[in-house]
C-alpha cells in the first residue's frame, strides 16, 4: 500500500510544473489579495475574526494559568496555523477567479468538505510543527532563564530585554523560530491551496510546495518575510490587526499559488 501511494504521489508530482516567478508576481498576488478582501469583505472579516478570537482566547487562558512566558511565543506562533484556517479564503478567491457564485453556504460547505480530503492530514502536519515551536521555546526558556522566570508578563519582558540570559534566550529563540517558521512556510504555502484545488495526496502537495520555494527562493521567501512581519505587526492591537492582515494574506496566497503552479 505504501509503495502504491508513493508511486501515485510521484505520478502526480510529474504532472505539476513549477513556474519561475519574481517580485513582480508577489506584488501582483498581494494586490489581488487585497482586491478579493475588499470585494468580499464579510468573508474576510469572518475568517479574520476566527484568528483574532483564537489568539485572544489563548492569551487569556495562559494568563489565567499563570504561564506568561508562553504568551509571546504562542502569540507569534499562532498565525503559523493560518494556512489551515484560510481554506475558506482560498475558496472565495477561487470562485471569484472562475466567476462562480460566492455564497456562505458554498464557502462553508467547501470548508467542511475538506475533513474528508487530504487537507485534514495537513492539519496534523501544521499542528505538529506548531507544537515543536512551543516545545523548543519551553526548552530554551528552561536553559537560559530557569528560576528567573517572573509571574507577570511585563516583568518577564523586562528580564528578557535587560539581562544577558534573557538576551541570549531572545537571540537563540529568534534563530530557531525563524528556522521552524521557514520549514512550515515551505511545506504549506503552496500545499494548502493545491489540496483545495486538485485531488492530490498531501505528501505530493508538500513536496510541490517545497519545490516551489527552492526553485524560487528569493521571491517565495520574500513573500514569507512579508507574511511573518505583517502577522507579527497585526498582533499589537490585541490581535485585531488579524481581521485585515491574515485575510488579505490568505487571498494573496491563493493568487501566488496560481502564479507559481501549473498542472497539466
Amino acid at each position: 500500500m505504501d509503495s502504491l501511494e508513493t508511486a501515485t504521489g510521484e505520478t502526480q508530482a510529474r504532472r505539476i510544473r513549477i513556474r519561475r516567478i519574481t517580485g513582480a508576481e508577489i506584488g501582483t498576488a498581494l494586490r489581488r489579495g487585497f482586491s478579493d478582501y475588499l470585494a468580499h469583505l464579510p468573508y474576510g472579516l469572518f475568517f479574520g475574526a476566527i484568528y483574532a478570537a483564537g489568539g485572544m482566547f489563548i492569551v487569556a487562558a495562559l494568563s489565567i494559568y499563570h504561564m506568561p512566558w508562553l504568551i509571546i511565543p504562542v502569540a507569534i506562533g499562532f498565525p503559523l496555523i493560518g494556512p489551515f484556517i484560510a481554506v475558506g479564503l482560498y475558496e472565495v478567491s477561487r470562485r471569484r477567479e472562475k466567476g462562480l457564485p460566492i455564497t456562505w453556504s458554498a464557502i462553508l460547505a467547501e470548508v467542511f468538505r475538506q475533513r474528508e480530503r487530504q487537507l485534514s492530514w495537513m492539519a496534523f502536519v501544521v499542528l505538529f510543527i506548531f507544537w515543536v515551536w512551543i516545545y523548543q521555546v519551553r526548552l530554551l526558556f528552561a536553559l537560559f532563564l530557569g528560576y528567573k522566570a517572573p509571574a507577570e508578563l511585563d516583568a518577564l519582558v523586562h528580564v528578557i530585554l535587560t539581562t544577558s540570559q534573557g538576551l541570549s534566550f531572545l537571540g537563540v529563540g529568534t534563530i530557531v523560530g525563524a528556522v521552524i517558521a521557514t520549514i512550515l512556510f515551505s511545506v504549506t504555502v503552496v500545499a494548502m491551496p493545491l489540496l483545495l484545488d486538485h485531488d492530490v495526496d498531501f505528501v505530493t502537495a508538500m513536496i510541490t510546495s517545497i519545490r516551489a520555494v527552492t526553485e524560487n527562493p528569493v521571491a517565495m521567501l520574500g513573500f514569507g518575510v512579508i507574511v511573518g512581519a505583517s502577522a507579527i505587526l497585526a498582533l499589537v492591537p490585541l490581535f485585531l490587526g488579524l481581521l485585515v492582515v491574515l485575510p488579505v494574506l490568505g487571498h494573496a496566497t491563493w493568487h501566488l499559488y496560481r502564479a507559481v503552479i501549473e498542472i497539466s
